[in-house]
């Protein structure tokens, strides 16, 4: 006999806001999420990073919630809160004790209308989050991975890396900042979830409550830009001052609605170990990378990873190059693994092991209301919530066939962007071709 999984409710309010309401009953707790589709996918040239510039402006008060308030009244009750930007979306969450969620509600109803953004705290914040670029360009992988994706996406805005360029953080005006939040962040570009312990009909009183009143905002820009297909391997050699070299390779890889993408993230389990946005806690001892790299003692490390994306995106592979051992002996390698892959050398025990480690990491990220309302609130921003209630069925329904059939059609090198990074001593040198 098994439980009867809780059920999701989907409302639309007048104003246009998704709201998605799942009631778990375990402990009196909830979490709740406010999603805005605006991340550095809807981000032009001249102004990238600036959804993540926003996403700190929204914690520097309001007139009713001063800044610095919050952070004590929500620690006065015992709960949690903050708030992540990525590619396809900023969103912010509170988890806290069910008595309490309608200061959640209160403050996010609040920032959604009346963010000060003033122009003191926005130089201020200018500073914050150069420091928070400068500091992200300490490790060798920001840098590699900033040009591989920069040359892997010439035209699509996956190009713009989230944090932005620092020659747009030294430009962006209060001004800008002001027009994207009044831009983006709107009901009717948003998605707000609760998961946890709530009736289900009290729960949406109080939402339109906070939010009913809110009206729509503009409709955004659609993003149009998509990015052409790629004829030919694309290489990049960054050199730079570190201490290890690394190896990083792209495949060019399906949105998360294609059918697919499940069929490319069992063929990511295979290779690398199982990955999902968020998801940690199994290890990729027993995958193909890292038996053929670091237990060869090749490499030092390994990892993978496939995003579920709005638009097409990249599956990764990122390799730690072992001290003393070179770029040219783990790219032979890596790539020897590769085309074993595509050339469908899966048997069904190993597609079986990928598929448990995928339902295994997938289980682990959403063990607690957290998790859960962040993963409705994400796929919702997909294509339909239902995505992720539908995960695990759509890995089951994948077959040996399907995998093998994926890693023919995603793994080719024509259809890939590799980047090395290459640490050398004394003065920085810029990225160079290869």
């Amino acid at each position: 006999m098994t439980d009867k999984k809780p059920q999701v409710s989907r409302f639309v309010l007048d104003n246009g806001l998704i709201v998605l309401l799942k009631e778990v009953h375990t402990a009196p707790v909830i979490s709740w999420w406010m999603l805005y589709r605006a991340g550095s996918r809807n981000e032009t040239t001249g102004k990238t990073g600036i959804s993540h510039w926003v996403e700190h402006m929204l914690f520097k008060g309001t007139d009713r919630f001063p800044a610095g308030t919050v952070d004590s009244l929500i620690e006065r009750v015992g709960g949690v809160w903050n708030a992540q930007t990525s590619y396809d979306y900023t969103a912010f969450f509170e988890t806290m004790p069910a008595e309490h969620i309608e200061l959640a509600l209160a403050i996010e109803a609040d920032r959604m209308t009346n963010a000060r953004f003033d122009p003191q705290e926005v130089e201020k914040e200018r500073t914050v989050i150069i420091s928070e670029r400068q500091g992200s360009e300490n490790s060798p992988t920001f840098w590699l991975y900033e040009e591989t994706r920069a040359l892997a996406f010439r035209v699509h805005p996956y190009h713009h890396p989230i944090i932005g360029d620092m020659a747009d953080l030294h430009t962006i005006t209060r001004d800008d900042l002001y027009q994207h939040y009044r831009t983006y962040y709107n009901p009717n570009n948003a998605v707000a979830v609760a998961v946890g312990d709530f009736e289900t009909e009290t729960m949406l009183r109080l939402v339109e409550s906070h939010f009913g009143h809110i009206p729509p905002g503009p409709q955004p820009p659609p993003v149009t830009r998509a990015e052409p297909p790629q004829y030919g391997e694309r290489t990049v050699r960054v050199e730079r001052e570190g201490n290890a070299a690394y190896v990083f390779v792209g495949y060019r890889a399906p949105a998360a609605t294609d059918p697919d993408w499940f069929k490319l993230a069992l063929v990511d389990s295979v290779l690398a170990g199982a990955s999902a946005p968020g998801g940690n806690g199994i290890g990729n001892r027993t995958s193909r990378l890292y038996k053929a790299l670091v237990e060869t003692e090749l490499a030092s490390s390994v990892s993978g990873g496939l995003y579920p994306s709005v638009d097409p995106y990249l599956f990764s592979i990122m390799v730690t190059v072992r001290d003393g051992r070179q770029p040219e002996e783990v790219q032979a390698a890596l790539d020897a693994e590769i085309e074993r892959v595509a050339a469908g050398e899966i048997g069904e025990a190993e597609l079986d092991k990928a598929r448990k480690q995928a339902r295994a990491l997938f289980a682990y990220g959403t063990e607690r209301v957290t998790g859960q309302a962040f993963w409705l609130a994400f796929t919702e921003n997909l294509s339909s919530y239902t995505w992720y209630e539908n995960y695990l069925d759509h890995l089951a329904a994948v077959t040996l066939e399907d995998v093998r059939q994926a890693a023919r059609q995603y793994l080719r090198r024509s259809q890939r962007t590799v980047g090395w990074f290459i640490p050398v001593q004394g003065a920085v040198q810029e990225g160079q071709a290869r």
